[in-house]
């Protein structure tokens, strides 16, 4: 089964991607997990989940019982010994939100310690993100945050393809060349772009022109219903007309392609 990361600079829709893809790897028949590893945890909300339901998802990182009991030591306190291989492959499985077929675990922010101190709570995230990318036999879509925080070297082994959102902005080609950079030292093997909120055509050809043109995969349009989607919290693929759902179709097929 296909393993994504999605990334991006804040605000450039990555969630609205991940959730879409999410919905159509279901209507193709796939058995889909959807991570959240973004602390701003938007992706509940894009995928259309219902705010009753949104509300009693607790993410990973606050789950102290659980990582207490895994690593064997508790938070919050420093110079202590814990596992570095904690036992996470039922995580998913007990702790998912279910919804129109697609399962998400939402990871949550690290309150303290520094975004990349080894403390127990980002040992077990890293150790459960690891376990889901390479073990896991289902559709994987994973919301990275920008800095691709939890996916290390050996994580990213596992990951098919990462696809980086882009919108046609200076900042936001910035902050793709930087993710890329990243992408490289950890060795992702494969690395595409899709621009997003795309006006006219002197956008695609300012994406064209500083990304490597051959990895675009994609334009997603600037579009009213993706904003209605977000305002009232219903899941695009409900939402969309039949122009705009060929475009993320299309997308969904190239990713496909990119994977062999």
């Amino acid at each position: 089964m296909m393993k994504i990361a999605v990334t991006g600079k804040g605000g450039v829709g990555k969630s609205t991607l991940a959730a879409v893809l999410a919905h159509l790897a279901r209507k193709d028949g796939k058995t889909v997990l959807g991570v959240d590893s973004d602390p701003d945890a938007n992706l509940a909300f894009a995928l259309g989940i219902p705010e009753e339901q949104r509300r009693g998802i607790i993410p990973i990182s606050q789950q102290r019982e659980l990582i207490e009991e895994r690593v064997g030591a508790k938070l919050k306190q420093f110079g202590q010994i814990f596992k570095l291989n904690p036992h996470v492959s039922d995580v998913a499985d007990r702790f998912g939100c279910k919804f129109q077929g697609i399962n998400l675990l939402v990871f949550g922010a690290i309150e303290s310690g520094g975004s990349g101190c080894a403390c127990p709570e980002n040992t077990f995230l890293r150790n459960l993100l690891s376990h889901i990318v390479l073990q896991r036999d289902e559709f994987v879509i994973v919301d990275m945050e920008a800095g691709i925080e939890h996916l290390g070297r050996g994580t990213a082994s596992g990951v098919d393809v990462m696809v980086v959102v882009v919108e046609p902005t200076l900042q936001s080609v910035g902050t793709a060349a930087s993710i890329v950079r990243l992408a490289q030292q950890i060795q992702v093997r494969n690395v595409c772009f899709v621009g997003n909120k795309i006006g006219s055509e002197a956008d695609q050809a300012y994406l064209h022109e500083h990304l490597d043109a051959q990895k675009v995969i994609g334009f997603i349009p600037y579009s009213d219903r993706i904003r209605q989607a977000d305002r009232d919290g219903v899941p695009l693929m409900e939402h969309m007309d039949e122009e705009l759902l060929r475009v993320f179709e299309a997308i969904y097929k190239s990713l496909k392609m990119v994977n062999g």
